[in-house]
C-alpha cells in the first residue's frame, strides 16, 4: 500500500487516526454527557409506572414462553442505571444487589464502562477469538498476567474464554492431559464448579445434574466450618486421605473454591487450604483454583492470594465481575496443540471493560484491611448485627468475607427465604439465595459504585421487610 505523507497513515495506522478523530471524541462526550443528565431521574427506589404495569407483563409473559420457564424475578431491565440504581422495563427503580450474580462491580451504566464501550463500537469485529484477536486481547492479557504473577504464582499463561464454566473446562481439560492416565477430580462438598455437563458432575448439588450421565469420578471432601477450625480441618484430611488411598494414583486434580459462594458464602482459613496442599502436593495431584466468583471480591484481587496459596496453584480461573473469563496455568501445564480453541474468546466490548475493570480496581483502593470492599463489609455487618439486636432471631451470621455476603433470615427455610426474596424485590432490592439446609439470603454488591448512602438504605429496606415477614408468621413469631 503506498502511503501518502499527507494522510492519517503517514504518522500512524487507521484505527489510532480514528481514535485520536476530534469528531469522534466530540461524539463521545456528548452521549457521554446525555447518559449522565438522564441518570439524574434516579435517587433512590421508585414504584412501577401504571400505564407501563400491563405491557410489562405481557413482555414477562412472553419472555418466559420464549426461553421455555419462567424467570426467577419479574426482572426486564430498561437499559439505563446509576451505580446500585437499576430501572427496569416498567420504570420502577431498585438497588442491585446482586449484580447478575457477581457480574457488574461497577453497577449500571458506569461512565467508565460506557465509554469502553464506545471504544469498542468502533472495532471491525463484534467477537474476537480463535483466528482473530486484536491488540486489546493482548493488552488485557498482558495486564491479567501482571495481576496473577504479582505475589510469587508461576502463572504465565492466560487462555480467555466467554463463561466462568467455560474457563473451568479448560482448566479440567489441561490439568487431565497433563496427569493421564489418572481420571478422578476430588472437591468440596457443596461445591459450585458451573452447568455443562462435566461441571455439574463436580458441582455438589443433586438437582443441577437431574437426568444427567456422570461425566467424571468425584470424590467430595468436607468443607472449612469456621465453628471448630481445627477439628474441620483434621476430618478434612482425614477424608482427602481416605479418597487418596482407595484410589491410589488415579487423581488429577481437586478443585478449590477459597469461599463457597452458591454454598452460602463460606470462606475457608489458611490453615485449612495449607493442610490440604500439603497432602496435595505429596499425592502430586494438580491444584486447580476456581475463582469465577471470588477473583476481585475480597482483601486481594486473587483469592488464592488472601489465603496464602500463591507458589502452590497450578491452574486458576477468573470469571464474572473480569467481563472475559480465563484460566490461568503454569508452563509445565502447556496443553498439547488442539486441546484448547474457541471460535468466540470474548466481545470486543467485553474485552475493553475487562482492562478498564481491572484498571479500576488496582488502582483505586479497594484492596487491603484498609480498602474500600473491606469498608463495604463492615457497613454492611454492622447493619445486620444492628438488626440482629433489635429483632433476635429474624436475622442471622455467617455474613460472608469481603464483597461476598450472606446472612440466613428467620430458619433458613428454603421455601420461607425464596418468599423473603421475592418480598425483598418488590420494596425495591434485589438479592438472591445461596446453601441449602440453611437456605441464606446473598448479597454480591457493586464494590465499585456503592456508597455508604446506598449501603444504609438498602439496609433500611431490608429490615422493614423482614420485620413485616416475621408478622406475617403464624404467632407472629420469627
Amino acid at each position: 500500500m503506498i502511503v501518502h505523507h499527507d494522510s492519517p497513515q503517514a504518522h500512524g495506522i487507521a484505527a489510532e487516526a480514528l481514535r485520536a478523530d476530534p469528531r469522534f471524541a466530540e461524539a463521545r462526550r456528548l452521549m457521554l454527557a446525555a447518559v449522565t443528565e438522564h441518570q439524574h431521574e434516579f435517587s433512590g427506589v421508585q414504584p412501577p409506572q401504571a400505564d407501563r404495569q400491563v405491557p410489562y407483563q405481557h413482555l414477562l409473559d412472553q419472555f418466559a414462553a420464549a426461553r421455555g420457564g419462567e424467570l426467577f424475578y419479574p426482572y426486564i431491565g430498561s437499559g439505563l442505571g446509576r451505580g446500585p440504581l437499576v430501572e427496569l422495563a416498567d420504570g420502577s427503580v431498585k438497588y442491585d444487589m446482586i449484580g447478575g450474580i457477581g457480574v457488574h462491580i461497577m453497577g449500571h451504566s458506569h461512565p467508565a464502562l460506557l465509554a469502553a464501550s464506545l471504544d469498542a463500537a468502533v472495532s471491525d469485529t463484534i467477537m474476537q477469538g480463535n483466528l482473530q484477536q486484536n491488540v486489546e486481547s493482548a493488552m488485557l492479557l498482558r495486564s491479567l498476567l501482571a495481576a496473577a504473577t504479582a505475589t510469587g504464582a508461576d502463572l504465565p499463561h492466560c487462555f480467555l474464554s466467554t463463561s466462568g464454566a467455560m474457563a473451568n473446562e479448560n482448566a479440567l481439560k489441561i490439568v487431565l492431559q497433563k496427569h493421564h492416565p489418572a481420571d478422578r477430580v476430588l472437591a468440596f462438598e457443596r461445591c459450585f464448579m458451573g452447568r455443562t455437563l462435566a461441571m455439574a458432575s463436580i458441582t455438589d448439588k443433586p438437582a443441577f445434574r437431574d437426568g444427567l450421565p456422570l461425566a467424571l469420578a468425584v470424590d467430595y471432601v468436607p468443607f472449612y466450618d469456621a465453628t471448630d477450625p481445627a477439628g474441620s480441618t483434621q476430618r478434612a484430611v482425614d477424608v482427602l486421605k481416605q479418597h487418596l488411598a482407595r484410589h491410589p494414583g488415579r487423581h488429577a486434580v481437586m478443585c478449590l473454591e477459597m469461599v463457597q459462594g452458591e454454598g452460602g458464602c463460606h470462606p475457608g482459613s489458611k490453615a485449612f487450604f495449607a493442610a490440604l496442599v500439603a497432602v496435595l502436593r505429596e499425592a502430586g495431584v494438580a491444584i486447580f483454583v476456581d475463582e469465577v466468583q471470588t477473583f476481585g471480591r475480597l482483601e486481594r484481587l486473587f483469592a488464592f492470594e488472601q489465603f496464602g496459596l500463591a507458589p502452590h496453584v497450578d491452574v486458576v480461573t477468573i470469571g464474572k465481575l473480569s467481563q472475559v473469563c480465563g484460566t490461568f496455568f503454569r508452563d509445565s501445564f502447556t496443553p498439547r496443540p488442539g486441546l484448547l480453541s474457541q471460535t468466540f474468546t470474548a466481545a470486543t466490548s467485553a474485552i475493553i471493560a475487562a482492562h478498564t475493570i481491572l484498571n479500576h480496581l488496582q488502582t483505586g483502593g479497594y484492596y487491603g484491611p484498609d480498602g474500600r470492599i473491606a469498608a463495604i463489609h463492615r457497613r454492611f455487618v454492622t447493619h445486620f448485627s444492628a438488626i440482629a439486636a433489635r429483632h433476635p432471631s429474624v436475622i442471622h451470621g455467617p455474613h460472608g468475607t469481603g464483597g461476598m455476603l450472606a446472612f440466613q433470615a428467620f430458619d433458613g427455610d428454603t421455601a420461607r427465604t425464596r418468599k423473603l426474596l421475592k418480598s425483598l424485590f418488590e420494596a425495591g432490592v434485589i438479592a438472591f439465595a445461596a446453601g441449602t439446609q440453611p437456605t441464606r439470603v446473598r448479597f454480591l454488591p457493586p464494590l465499585a459504585a456503592i456508597d455508604d448512602a446506598a449501603i444504609d438504605a438498602v439496609c433500611g429496606i431490608l429490615e422493614q421487610v423482614l420485620v413485616t415477614a416475621a408478622k406475617d408468621t403464624p404467632g407472629g413469631r420469627p
